[in-house]
């Protein structure tokens, strides 16, 4: 099923711009998100093709079916609650038989970790882009041999090193495992072609063991740092996964602004534990945000990374302080919205 479709069956309920548009802080270059709800014709419904949510390549555009939609509202997801919430002036189209929805029946003190938890998440976006500029990593991924060194003279060498000194090649080496002695290995050496090689080859994942005879002398002692090998991978295909998609515009405006990390994800961090804040004192979702000209200070790089991350604990302080005052319930009463959501199918059906 594709957006087209929505439209083209007139399935659609509920049409909003939402995002930064929104928020009242688009800008000239911001783009245009939608946000929406369909209702599913009766036989997808009941039959073998419920969908929950269609949406766009790029995801600018979603929609969600109306039973999840009230699923994500009973967990007080935030960006469900923002739909729901969208001021008048962004609202393209809603049916009236959805004004039965109201903000204030589903919020509860969930809203302290599902608002909390998203800003924090937002924070380790930023922390996370923040290390990948400043601590870029090669293309040229390293091998198994940059992680084994040997034991020389009173310390070690890299055995890349110790193989150059001696002249020795890698596939003319023979390891075989030191007992009680983890990752560490006998090395021997023959130019008759009588070993595996440290490495079957550069693209290998471990080192190779080989068959000794109890006459071969053994010339070192290698370590092979598997914990360290293991942590590179790992962070060489996140760091290139991150090259190959990231977005270049919010890559180049961090770079530009020269602070090294991702300032837009920091202004969604203040936005929502704002509005954390004001869910636990006032009972609504407030989608529009007063205090423009602060969050685009943000996200323009005007604040020191370490200043924004002491604002924010703070912040997040204050919003505990004001969820435990709150007279909120613990969470949404699920027997209501329950049988909201039937009476909401039924009369749209009809």
């Amino acid at each position: 099923m594709e957006i087209e479709d929505l439209r083209k069956n007139e399935t659609i309920i509920l049409e909003c711009i939402s995002g930064s548009r929104a928020y009242g802080l688009a800008t000239p270059t911001s783009d245009t998100d939608i946000k929406g709800v369909f209702l599913l014709p009766k036989f997808d419904f009941y039959g073998l093709n419920y969908t929950p949510q269609v949406n766009n390549s790029t995801n600018d555009i979603v929609f969600y079916e109306l039973r999840r939609f009230i699923e994500l509202l009973s967990v007080n997801n935030p960006n469900i609650l923002e739909l729901l919430s969208t001021p008048d002036e962004h609202v393209i189209y809603q049916n009236p038989v959805l004004s039965q929805l109201k903000t204030e029946d589903i919020l509860s003190k969930l809203c302290k970790n599902t608002f909390g938890k998203f800003a924090v998440s937002q924070i380790k976006k930023a922390k996370g882009l923040k290390k990948k500029i400043v601590n870029p990593i090669a293309k040229e991924r390293k091998i198994v041999l940059d992680f084994c060194y040997v034991n020389h003279k009173n310390g070690s060498v890299p055995v890349q090193k110790y193989l150059e000194q001696m002249k020795f090649h890698q596939s003319d080496c023979g390891l075989v495992k030191i007992p009680h002695m983890r990752n560490m290995y006998g090395l021997y050496y023959s130019a008759n072609g009588v070993y595996k090689g440290i490495v079957q080859s550069n693209e290998s994942n471990d080192i190779s063991l080989s068959s000794v005879s109890v006459e071969d002398e053994q010339v070192a002692l290698l370590y092979f740092n598997k914990d360290a090998y293991s942590i590179y991978c790992k962070d060489y295909k996140e760091y290139w996964d991150w090259v190959e998609n990231r977005n270049e515009d919010r890559y180049e405006n961090t770079k530009s602004h020269g602070k090294n990390y991702d300032a837009k994800n920091m202004m969604h961090t203040f936005r929502l534990l704002d509005m954390a804040i004001e869910i636990a004192q006032e009972h609504s979702v407030n989608v529009h945000r007063p205090n423009r000209d602060f969050l685009l200070a943000i996200k323009s790089g005007e604040f020191e990374y370490q200043d924004l991350l002491e604002m924010a604990n703070k912040k997040q302080a204050e919003m505990e302080v004001a969820f435990e005052k709150s007279t909120l319930p613990d969470r949404p009463n699920l027997s209501h919205i329950n049988q909201l959501c039937f009476d909401l199918r039924e009369e749209l059906y009809r």
